[in-house]
């Protein structure tokens, strides 16, 4: 046998009986097997008695400090980070065939070192490190204080927040109702393929991330690739945007709107429509947070009971956002499963019940058909073009102010009172 002459985190080039193969070494809690982690991401088991030959291609990297590299530069502009997971937060480690956070700015330099040739990260907080599906309101109350307190620092003309992708339109949402008072940029970004892939698309959605974090335009706005290429990104505004696509880099797009900016990784900015500029005196930032968690996303389907509006009355819900259908419909008196009477009797019990299309693309109204009148004669309160991602997350915010909740009428004022970009009453469409 073969005697083995390599160690854990190395990339080997690994021959067979019959076949070759290329790969990084893994810890294998088998003594008499060799664990590879092959190009492909997935792992492979080699019993040693098969090696008959091996080269070492590379040998393995410990993490370094870079803190030398990483002094404070008096000529670029100073930002701070707040990182809370995701891929973009993430750096392959060989021994675990896994991931390991990136929670440093010397670990962050060491990945990601363009970044530190635009600006200095003055300051980097991790509240959490989370996988954006297993957030809730709660995580972007505490993204929202850090934020409050990084933003309120003189030395930071704006932050970034690393976040992963799946479930960032939401705290992107949460942070464009709760930070008042903003004059400085807030970024939220990500990636959706990890700095190992020679496809990964982090690099250039921090270097924009850090050109939009020290731009004029004081907003929250979620900054990533604009294409699948590596041209620019988008500025897109917190509340207008959604993930559309499950892998690609330009997964996330505007929607019933218009990105604020074409954001270069030169520095280049092409602004695309009205945004709040920075102002000369910076305002002091506050976290507005409150939040009601009984709320509930619901999309409304052919044929589907309108007794499941009894659940949420049942375990005392505050409000509901239905995901309707067209112009605004869900099935009415006409129906064999009718919404009409049901959604009376509840709105009439307290319930907050309101409408977002299920189309994404497009605004609701009720008064063109017969059936959206009888719908609206309910009660419901139709959201225009809001998303139903971004109406749920300020519904929950709406009624997490009891002095709001308390009255119908005050609800429906704030839940049509434009707060954050998130009404846009002109749309334009390009050909």
């Amino acid at each position: 046998m073969v005697e083995l002459k390599f160690d854990v985190g190395d990339k080997i080039d690994l021959t067979t009986l019959d076949k070759k193969y290329e790969g990084t070494v893994l810890d294998s809690d088998d003594s008499s097997v060799v664990l590879l982690k092959l190009k492909s991401g997935y792992n492979l088991g080699i019993r040693k008695e098969k090696i008959r030959d091996y080269k070492i291609l590379e040998k393995s990297r410990e993490m370094k400090e870079y803190g030398d590299r990483n002094k404070i530069n008096p000529n670029k502009p100073n930002i701070g980070m707040i990182l809370t997971g995701g891929t973009i937060s993430a750096r392959y480690n060989a021994k675990k065939g896994g991931v390991d956070w990136l929670t440093s700015p010397e670990m962050f330099f060491k990945f990601y070192p363009e970044i530190f040739e635009k600006v200095n990260v003055l300051k980097l907080e991790v509240p959490f490190m989370k996988a954006s599906e297993d957030m809730d309101y709660k995580d972007w109350q505490k993204i929202a204080k850090v934020a409050e307190k990084m933003l309120n620092d003189s030395n930071i003309q704006g932050i970034i927040i690393s976040h992963g992708t799946d479930f960032l339109h939401y705290t992107a949402s949460a942070l464009g109702f709760f930070l008042k008072n903003l004059s400085k940029p807030v970024v939220l970004t990500y990636s959706q393929r990890s700095i190992d892939r020679a496809s990964s698309d982090a690099t250039l959605n921090l270097e924009c991330s850090a050109v939009a974090a020290t731009s004029n335009i004081a907003e929250v706005m979620l900054v990533g690739h604009a294409s699948s290429g590596d041209d620019f990104c988008y500025a897109m505004p917190a509340t207008k945007v959604r993930k559309l696509h499950s892998s690609r880099r330009d997964a996330f797009k505007t929607v019933n709107s218009k990105p604020f900016a074409k954001i270069f990784p030169n520095g280049k900015i092409e602004n695309l429509r009205e945004f709040k500029v920075r102002p000369e005196k910076n305002s002091k930032v506050s976290a507005d947070t409150k939040f009601e968690e009984k709320i509930a996303l619901v999309k409304v389907y052919p044929g589907q009971n309108p007794e499941i509006l009894d659940f949420y009355l049942k375990n005392k819900y505050k409000g509901i956002v239905l995901e309707v259908a067209g112009l605004g419909h869900v099935p009415t008196k006409r129906a064999r499963l009718g919404w009409t009477n049901k959604l009376k009797e509840v709105i009439s019990k307290g319930l907050v019940v309101c409408a977002a299309a299920q189309t994404v693309n497009g605004r609701l109204n009720p008064l063109v058909y017969s059936n959206g009148r009888e719908i609206l004669e309910t009660g419901v309160i139709y959201l225009d073009d809001m998303l139903s991602e971004t109406a749920f997350v300020k519904l929950g915010w709406v009624l997490g102010h009891t002095e709001w909740a308390k009255d119908k009428k005050v609800v429906k004022e704030k839940m049509l009172e434009n707060f954050a970009n998130e009404f846009n009453k002109r749309i334009e469409f390009e050909n």
